[in-house]
């Protein structure tokens, strides 16, 4: 029934597939052997081409044939080298010129070497064929010292940039002409210029509406702008500096102009300054915001001192206020309490989770919950946390009717007692979730007697929590 098909639509059919097992298909019949010079998508991935543990299963195989078959200029059959990068060359080469729409290229050390040398003609000729979605995934050491092609910042037909290669490489960003780019995924990458740079980057994407940055260490910029007036997504993750260490100073002035961001993703260590945040669209937000190590320091030796304040973070925390979904990690609540002036009133929030730390307090908690009046569902992941001065949360006037807890298998009790006092101090509630872990389900049977026709109670297996 397939071979009834029109060409067009058997290209279209084999772009859903990986280049290899395209490339496999034109052992079918003759008329296959044509399709892939047309194939609109390119996806090569030297993991799967060489591990026999990985390998799509290749019928070519079975015939004897070690690489792939295709038709060279005489129409003649002819096996290629299994080398990845001699397998790219002539894919690229056998479709010529035709339009393109993607090409994602993955190479990983350990794999068939590949020169980066050879990848800089690969990106030059998908740009020249129009490609639309770029994706390159890079974790070879070769790539630490060598700059991207400064002609992928030059695309007229570009939409999506994926750009991920381990430490590294720069990126020269002296001219930048993206007039189609919607979405931009940037993981480790170096900018020429810093700071600087970035901004240039984003001032030549008019269009952009998702922006992915990744691994990348804006402490060591003096400003972090994002000015971007179509931006609708932004993902802004730094956790692996703070893993490692580096954010041993605060960055000077990290400023946001999105007027239309509806999702943000933000994880870095907090800034001096917050010139500007315009957030005034935003509707989700999942925070990771800390402390330096220094000011960590000073809260351990104020920490008895009232209102003690170590950093200001307040403008940034009042940029989140129409939030109607809302992450916040250990860490922000920490920043909440000494980087905080006053907790805003989120208006909207409907939707809060709490991410627990036995290592942070809770004392900026009953404020937030507090000044957050239509509040509904409240997600506890963890309830252990540091002791303070403070008694248990008091959420008796909250408006929370759906209250979520993980419960993890260490120091049971001590939860148990944290839920009966949510129970009892939370009169709107209609509906408590347990996920627990197998080995503390028995203990928690017990609570199961504190349903009632107003609160029903659901004890689901943390496995089943998804």
């Amino acid at each position: 029934m397939i071979n009834v098909l029109p060409d067009a639509l058997l290209c279209h059919i084999l772009s859903y597939l990986t280049t290899k097992e395209a490339a496999s298909t034109s052992l079918l019949s003759r008329r296959w052997r044509y399709l892939l010079a047309f194939v609109p998508n390119l996806e090569f991935d030297d993991s799967v081409f060489l591990h026999r543990d990985k390998r799509v299963k290749n019928p070519l195989r079975e015939k004897g044939l070690v690489g792939f078959v295709l038709l060279d200029a005489n129409n003649k059959r002819k096996k290629l080298s299994t080398s990845f990068p001699d397998f790219v060359d002539r894919i690229l080469d056998l479709q010529g010129n035709s339009p393109l729409d993607k090409f994602s290229l993955k190479m990983v050390d350990g794999h068939d070497p590949v020169d980066p040398d050879s990848v800089v003609p690969w990106i030059h000729k998908v740009l020249v064929r129009g490609v639309s979605d770029l994706q390159l995934v890079v974790d070879m050491n070769e790539w630490t010292s060598d700059p991207l092609p400064s002609r992928i910042f030059l695309s007229e037909t570009l939409v999506k940039l994926t750009i991920k290669i381990r430490d590294g490489p720069f990126i020269d960003v002296k001219h930048v002409h993206l007039p189609k780019l919607k979405t931009l995924y940037l993981r480790s990458v170096v900018f020429d210029e810093t700071d600087i740079g970035f901004s240039k980057l984003l001032s030549g994407c008019p269009v952009l509406e998702e922006l992915v940055i990744d691994h990348i260490g804006s402490c060591v910029w003096t400003s972090c702008p994002v000015s971007v007036a179509t931006l609708k997504r932004l993902t802004f993750c730094c956790e692996n500096m703070k893993s490692c260490g580096m954010h041993e100073e605060n960055p000077n002035n990290v400023s946001f102009d999105t007027p239309n961001l509806v999702y943000l993703e933000y994880a870095e260590v907090i800034a001096n300054n917050y010139p500007k945040v315009n957030f005034d669209s935003l509707v989700e937000a999942k925070i990771d915001i800390w402390m330096t190590d220094d000011q960590i320091e000073e809260v351990t030796l104020r920490d008895n001192e009232e209102n003690c304040m170590v950093g200001n973070a307040t403008d940034f925390i009042f940029g989140l206020r129409n939030v109607r979904v809302l992450y916040l990690s250990p860490d922000t609540l920490e920043v909440l309490t000494y980087c905080c002036k006053q907790i805003p009133i989120f208006n909207n929030l409907t939707h809060l989770t709490i991410k627990s730390n036995p290592k942070v307090g809770w004392k900026s908690l009953p404020k937030l919950l507090k000044n957050s009046p239509k509040l509904e569902t409240l997600v506890f992941q963890g309830l252990l946390h540091r002791d303070t001065k403070e008694k248990d949360v008091a959420i008796s006037s909250s408006s929370v009717k759906v209250l979520k807890i993980f419960i993890s298998d260490e120091k049971v009790k001590k939860q148990i007692e944290k839920v009966k006092h949510f129970m009892e101090t939370m009169p709107r509630l209609e509906q408590l979730v347990l996920y627990y872990d197998v080995k503390v389900s028995s203990q928690l049977q017990m609570l199961r007697r504190l349903a009632s026709s107003k609160c029903k109670i659901h004890l689901i297996p943390s496995n089943l929590s998804v």
